[in-house]
């Protein structure tokens, strides 16, 4: 065998072999080697000379910025895309529905039209019941998922217009009666979850995020702020998408003003109900089969599309040993959370500004649109009106960002005091039915009203979110504003029939109930009068596995370990008079012992979640 030949020395042949030297000396090894050989080692294992710790550090966080605003574009855009869908579906389903001839000749003896008044029966009256199961399901599946869900319903309603019958029609527009609270409670917390999100990602060298304390009062404001506004600002667009298949399609089927309006004689403030004596053959001719089948088929994808989105573009709102920690507090006690939030007197004197919210929507889209817009210049000009509004919301939509620099209650009683002078307008003004004339006050009207809806949206999801931003979880809070949205929807629904000064009086009296009680809400904070703020109940976890397990210090002493459980039987002592003592002192922020005792039991959960990480990798690494 030939020498081994080094860098630094020659081993020979017989060294090899285990054979003293040829010379019968023993030759001494070079210190130089074992050096050599102990550099190579360190530099291999030892950091890279160009890593510098700090700026991967930046990288990295600044990677998961860029991921929250993914995250909030995501389920801006697919809360949007879906909205589009189902608006743009139900008004060309009803308005194909409403024509005689299309109904006769299409189905005959179907009863089409009792069909479409189920359907509309099963969206507007299922959310009343969705105070009772939002929580629940919002706890079953999670916030994400939630929204996966609630588009696949939307996204089922589309695909049972291929086959229009009882029995695929009105069990899918109950379906989304009963997503419909549950959908937009889980996308306002989401929207406040990223922005506290967003904070900690860019404050991750301040002390109280590396520890996990409770942040500066006003911190997530301005994150808050600019992310409602821009999902509101992409969110609105849904009304302009929700008019192409009528552009692109409807319109060239639709007959002209003087058919539809041929025998209208009331429009506006004078007018009942929504359109009187409204021709019921609104189409010229009808559509091909095929090409309906088409249309719809756009909308299908559209509506798969959103699914995508939401399945991929959206991130988890939580961690998942937090999911954990809500499904581990007792379905009693999420059942009862929403009711609790209640007994918060902000809240409360929130709900009529909630009311008033889904009045003025549902009246934007069906009163105003209908009785004073289509009365007086048509059914072909009405994507046009609708398109406005949608493009003003959005627009309008970022003045909410002014809240960055002017006081609170700003956004809210602008939007209120535009829409009382729209209202007080309208109350008064009564169009000429068939006179394309009125055609560019309307539009100034439907942008202005736009402009209102943008405000009222805006800072309403934007107040909840800086009222309870201490909250890591709100969607109880939303949970309890769009269930009265619903409310107010279904009034909306039952009023459809009153005169139209009937229903813009209530709209006007539900508007100045609603300021006056948000203006003795900010006089009450200004005057720091303490509140209810409900506490979620402590994780009862089952110690199953070794995600809960504590790890046993063998070193401990008989002593540590009596005062260790000593420490927990206080704590848990006094969690219990907490709870005992909720409706007596739980008003305004906890006191320094409760704060303590939750301050130690933090970091025992944070210790917990710890070792359960090096559970798993120690678990990884034994099975590698």
């Amino acid at each position: 065998m030939a020498a081994v030949i080094t860098e630094d020395n020659v081993v020979s042949e017989a060294e090899i072999n285990g054979e003293p030297p040829a010379g019968g000396k023993d030759e001494v090894h070079s210190p130089d080697l074992e050096g050599n050989i102990q550099g190579q080692v360190e530099e291999f294992l030892g950091p890279h000379p160009d890593y510098d710790e700090e700026e991967e550090e930046r990288k990295y966080y600044r990677r998961k910025r860029l991921g929250v605003v993914k995250n909030v574009v995501g389920a801006s855009c697919g809360g949007m895309i879906i909205y589009s869908v189902y608006m743009g579906l139900l008004q060309m389903q009803l308005i194909l529905h409403y024509d005689e001839t299309y109904r006769e000749v299409k189905y005959g003896t179907l009863g089409l039209e009792d069909i479409d008044n189920k359907m509309l029966m099963g969206i507007n009256v299922t959310p009343i019941v969705g105070l009772l199961y939002t929580p629940v399901l919002i706890r079953f599946l999670g916030t994400k998922w939630m929204m996966f869900l609630a588009s696949g319903i939307y996204a089922l309603f589309v695909s049972t217009n291929y086959w229009e019958r009882y029995y695929t029609l009105v069990p899918s527009a109950v379906a989304i009666g009963v997503v419909i609270v549950p959908l937009w409670a889980s996308l306002g917390n989401y929207i406040t979850r990223m922005a506290q999100q967003y904070y900690e990602y860019v404050n991750y060298k301040e002390e109280h995020v590396q520890e996990q304390k409770k942040p500066p009062k006003g911190a997530f404001h301005t994150y808050i702020i600019v992310f409602q506004s821009v999902f509101y600002i992409i969110f609105h667009l849904s009304f302009v998408f929700a008019e192409f298949p009528m552009v692109m399609f409807l319109n060239y089927y639709l007959n002209d003003f003087h058919h539809t309006l041929f025998k209208v004689s009331h429009c506006g403030a004078d007018g009942k109900g929504v359109i009187e004596n409204f021709n019921k053959t609104v189409l010229y001719k009808l559509p091909r089969s095929l090409l309906l089948i088409e249309v719809e088929s756009v909308l299908m994808g559209a509506a798969f599309l959103a699914m995508i989105v939401f399945l991929l573009l959206c991130g988890a709102a939580y961690r998942p040993t937090e999911e954990i920690d809500l499904r581990s507090i007792g379905w009693g006690n999420i059942f009862q959370l929403p009711f609790k939030h209640l007994r918060d007197y902000r809240i409360r004197l929130l709900c009529p500004f909630f009311i008033y919210s889904g009045f003025e929507m549902l009246f934007a889209v069906k009163g105003f649109m209908l009785s004073y817009g289509v009365c007086a210049v048509g059914m072909e000009k009405l994507w046009l009106l609708v398109m406005v509004y949608g493009l003003s919301a959005s627009i309008c939509s970022a003045l909410a960002l002014t809240l960055l620099r002017l006081p609170r209650p700003v956004i809210l009683l602008a939007g209120a005091f535009v829409h009382f002078v729209l209202l007080i307008t309208l109350m008064f003004w009564s169009p000429t039915p068939r006179n394309p004339e009125y055609l560019p006050y309307l539009l100034v009207l439907s942008a202005l009203w736009g402009l209102g809806t943008a405000l009222n949206k805006t800072g309403l999801s934007t107040l909840l979110g800086m009222l309870y931003e201490d909250k890591e979880r709100l969607d109880f809070v939303f949970t309890i504003y769009h269930w009265w949205q619903a409310v107010a929807i279904f009034i909306v629904y039952l009023w459809s029939g009153l005169p139209m000064r009937a229903k813009l009086g209530l709209l006007l009296l539900t508007l100045i109930v609603a300021s006056f009680c948000y203006v003795q809400m900010e006089r009450r904070l200004m005057k720091k009068i303490p509140f209810r703020l409900p506490r979620i109940p402590r994780p009862r976890h089952k110690v199953k596995g070794y995600r809960y397990l504590e790890e046993e210090n063998s070193d401990e002493s008989d002593a540590d370990l009596s005062d260790a459980d000593d420490e927990k039987e206080e704590d848990e002592r006094m969690l219990v008079e907490e709870d005992r003592n909720t409706d007596a002192d739980s008003q305004g922020s906890p006191a320094p012992e409760r704060n303590g005792v939750r301050d130690r039991r933090r970091r025992q959960d944070n210790a917990a979640y710890e070792q359960a990480g090096e559970g798993e990798d120690y678990i990884q690494h034994m099975r590698e």
